[in-house]
């Protein structure tokens, strides 16, 4: 099956260190390969994607005409990743996540930062995800992220550089644990010769993390997960953990605010909610403080957030951190807040509200890669080496109408797994979604969601745009 397998010069490449000699980590999975069989394989996978099906395991692609329901595209062969190489990522993603916070604490409450103009005041004041609305409010343990989905990619030397930081409501965990037990129970041949993480405790990781930012401390605080619905996109997501945590899993119906105190009802009455972990944007979380016609979330919940009665996790208006044209300066907010200097890399990004780098970018359009501000999954991109020419000239003119929306970035080759396709096993380009729990201290997932782009020779591999997952392993 991996006869056919093309180990490029232009990118890295995750298993081959060149052809047909595998990386050392990746040796025992090369030899175990080499003794399957293709259609054992393919039965196998049939089984996966059943087995998906019958979970009720499915994302939602949006303009799509072919419905809008899909289970996601799995692929059987593991990502490794060595535990040096894993050290290293770790502490990288401990820091961050640690002077995002400290960035979210310091600009609403004293916004030292803005007035040492490490980062521009105007960025940050006119972004839609900075909510003054909540500026002032005293978060417990000042955590005002729970768990953050960090994007990295690795260059054609296979340094990793983090692509994005997701700290609203970063989805997918599910996916992680999911593939680990599909891998297990379908493909246990794989797994000879190595010892890797184990994935047992995170949800209880997860669970003390909630626990952690309690008001006043709670010994035994009420829990719940606040989900929009079941027709929400990451359904399966949200009942997945609250189910694995042992939390409610509540829609805005079951709660009630009273005298600034947040409730459930029960079947044995109203019962008070000390902590939420909020699977609804800030924008529908509270028809009395943000939208009117909000239908899913809670009125006055701001009200009993602010008043320190209840805790949401992930914090209100932590959007303005992982804005796009924000995180060029976590770099900055690193070495501001902890005095280090970054262990992992941000790739290049150039700010079209800066007129230099706009007359930059619109002149090497065909060479880079543009993202609006504040989109999400793969969608209002433009790959220019990969677009069409009406493509560009209508992004073009999206850019010249309003160029602070927008951010470049080089477009970079990630680097490719072996893949199991049609064709047999192919390399396709990957990524990585690690997860970071922000208890009393930072805990990183080992390993997290390896995200793959199936078509071949695309760049993008949201499962929105036809991406898959892969398990990922990381070595004891």
């Amino acid at each position: 099956m991996i006869k056919n397998y093309d180990v490029s010069t232009d990118f890295y490449d995750e298993m081959f260190a060149k052809k047909e000699s595998p990386h050392s980590h990746y040796q025992p999975l090369y030899d175990n390969i080499s003794l399957l069989d293709k259609k054992i394989v393919e039965s196998r996978y049939q089984l996966a994607q059943q087995n998906f099906i019958r979970q009720g395991i499915t994302f939602t692609v949006y303009n799509n005409s072919e419905g809008t329901e899909r289970t996601m595209p799995f692929d059987p062969l593991p990502r490794i990743i060595s535990k040096e190489e894993w050290n290293v990522v770790e502490k990288g993603l401990q820091q961050r996540v640690l002077a995002l916070n400290a960035f979210l604490e310091d600009i609403y409450m004293d916004q030292e930062i803005l007035k040492q103009g490490v980062v521009p005041r105007d960025l940050i004041v006119t972004s839609p995800h900075f909510y003054h609305q909540v500026h002032g409010i005293n978060v417990p343990r000042k955590k005002r992220i729970f768990i953050a989905g960090i994007d990295l990619i690795r260059d054609d030397k296979g340094n990793y550089l983090v692509l994005e930081d997701n700290i609203r409501n970063p989805s997918g965990l599910s996916y992680v644990f999911q593939n680990r037990f599909v891998m297990r129970k379908l493909f246990p041949d794989l797994f000879n010769g190595y010892s890797i993480e184990s994935l047992e405790n995170q949800l209880h990781e997860m669970h003390d993390a909630l626990k952690y930012i309690a008001p006043n401390h709670k010994k035994h605080p009420t829990i719940v997960l606040l989900t929009p619905g079941v027709y929400n996109s990451a359904y399966y997501d949200h009942s997945f953990l609250a189910k694995e945590m042992g939390i409610e899993l509540v829609e805005s119906r079951d709660l009630i605010v009273n005298n600034q105190v947040v409730y459930m009802k029960t079947t044995k009455g109203l019962k008070q909610v000390d902590v939420i972990y909020r699977r609804i944007d800030d924008d529908y979380l509270d028809p009395l403080v943000f939208r009117e016609d909000s239908l899913i979330g809670v009125p006055g919940l701001i009200d009993a957030y602010r008043a320190g009665n209840v805790s949401i996790a992930n914090g209100v208006g932590n959007g303005v951190a992982d804005d796009k044209a924000t995180y060029a300066y976590v770099p900055d907010m690193i070495r501001f807040y902890l005095k280090e200097e970054p262990i992992l890399h941000n790739v290049k990004t150039y700010q079209l509200s800066n007129k230099t780098d706009y007359e930059y970018a619109l002149a090497n359009l065909d060479d880079l890669v543009f993202k609006e501000r504040n989109s999400s999954g793969g969608y209002n991109m433009l790959i220019g080496p990969q677009a069409t020419a009406e493509e560009k000239a209508i992004y073009r003119k999206k850019i010249i109408g309003n160029p602070e929306a927008f951010i470049a970035q080089p477009t970079i080759s990630l680097s490719q797994s072996p893949t199991f396709t049609e064709e047999g096993i192919i390399g396709r380009h990957v990524d990585l979604r690690a997860y970071v729990v922000l208890n009393e201290v930072p805990h990183v997932v080992p390993g997290g969601l390896t995200r793959v782009a199936l078509r071949k020779g695309s760049l993008v591999v949201n499962s929105s745009q036809g991406g898959g997952g892969k398990d990922t392993w990381v070595l004891e």
